[in-house]
């Protein structure tokens, strides 16, 4: 048997401000599905869906996503500004460069780049 990955899903705080966060980052309309769920179809993505849960991250992810970005430093700065944080600097090497950020919520992306 083969599966296909129909959608990836965050646990949450805040399905609703963390969906707009994502929506911004990938593109597509965020949807609000109740106060327990929201979703984001990107273009040329599988839905990303945010489910409330009543406890908070407490350790580092064990999936992130990984987003080509092309200018990783300017795709940074603009999530930064729209709540994200970075985890350390951008790294280079001879493969090309990546940056790790945190969403609102605490859970880690990083941003690729040549």
């Amino acid at each position: 048997m083969r599966a296909t990955v129909s959608e990836i899903v965050f646990d949450c705080a805040d399905p609703a401000a963390l969906v707009r966060f994502w929506a911004g980052l990938l593109g597509g309309d965020p949807v609000d599905r109740d106060p327990e769920w929201s979703y984001v179809e990107p273009p040329g993505f599988v839905r990303v869906a945010f489910q409330r849960v009543p406890e908070g991250k407490a350790v580092k992810n064990r999936v992130h996503l990984d987003l080509d970005a092309g200018d990783v430093e300017a795709a940074a700065d603009e999530a930064v500004g729209t709540g994200a944080v970075r985890v350390g600097g951008v790294v280079r090497d001879d493969q090309g460069c990546f940056q790790v950020l945190r969403d609102p919520e605490g859970n880690e992306f990083c941003f690729l780049g040549d």
